[in-house]
């Protein structure tokens, strides 16, 4: 048998990659989040529950991930979905992220198989509107689908900082993710906006150890705290988070360390924030 040169060959490959269901298609258009600060003014936006499924876009045609791959969906399941781009979440409940995952990744599915998903739309890439006029417009889609697959995520209107703060507890203690936040007058802008905004039960940080307080109590002859400066110049104390033996033998002053947080306070300090572990030296 003759030998295929090896640009045919190549060639060949792509060819076939591209005609197969798992071949990447162009990035969709979309719109990313900022993390929360404290210095928006809450009630400017509609806050609906971050839900943990995998980002889909729906281009009027089909569905693709969020790098581009299209997601062999039933056609059962689009049933009725209306021509224009859909920007949101395929979701299968609280806790399910590992199952809707690999469901997203899989070639050889069936209806049944995507019998409990939903679709939950969160925005219209292509509308000219505002966000709220989105959401509205979104909702009208909504009624006019069998709403077995295609539901629009609930948005409301929070008062307060302290009230955004009560309901992030209320999503994450019944096992939900977190907050999404969307400016009412803002218009669809592809790419990180600080027009939609995330906040989560935790964020990760760096900061630089400038100090140490002594313990109290049980803790007495060990570390108390870690006094901290963040890249931005915050200086707090990090008092929680320790082994014992970390307690003894604390990060020394110089060192990065690696904390969790819950949010900002009004005057940008971290809330409730732990120690996580040490960045090793370079």
């Amino acid at each position: 048998m003759p030998k295929v040169p090896s640009v045919i060959f190549s060639l060949m490959i792509a060819l076939y990659s591209l005609t197969t269901h798992s071949a990447v298609l162009s990035k969709p258009p979309i719109q990313l989040a900022t993390q929360y600060q404290p210095d928006i003014t809450v009630a400017e936006y509609l806050v609906s529950e971050k839900l943990d499924g995998v980002r889909g876009y729906w281009d009027g045609r089909q569905m693709l991930t969020r790098s581009g791959r299209k997601v062999a969906l039933p056609a059962s399941f689009t049933l009725g979905f209306p021509e224009v781009a859909i920007d949101g979440e395929l979701w299968l409940g609280r806790n399910q992220f590992e199952h809707i995952s690999a469901l997203v990744r899989r070639l050889d599915t069936s209806a049944e198989d995507w019998q409990q998903v939903k679709f939950m739309m969160f925005d219209l890439p292509d509308h000219p509107g505002t966000f709220v006029e989105r959401y509205l417009a979104m909702q009208k889609w909504a009624e006019q689908t069998d709403p077995t697959h295609l539901q629009v995520i609930k948005q409301d209107t929070v008062g307060t900082t302290e009230a955004l703060f009560d309901r992030l507890d209320s999503v994450v203690n019944a096992g939900g993710e977190g907050l999404m936040l969307h400016f009412k007058q803002a218009h669809y802008a592809v790419g990180r906006s600080e027009y939609i905004v995330k906040l989560k039960p935790k964020y990760d940080a760096e900061a630089v150890v400038i100090g140490h307080t002594q313990g109290k109590g049980k803790y007495r002859g060990q570390l108390g705290a870690l006094i901290v400066k963040t890249p931005a110049g915050i200086v707090f104390n990090i008092g929680s988070g320790f082994s014992d033996k970390q307690r003894e033998n604390p990060p020394l002053i110089g060192s990065v360390i690696t904390y969790q947080y819950l949010g900002l306070t009004q005057k940008g300090t971290p809330r409730f924030a732990s120690f996580l572990r040490e960045r090793p030296s370079q």
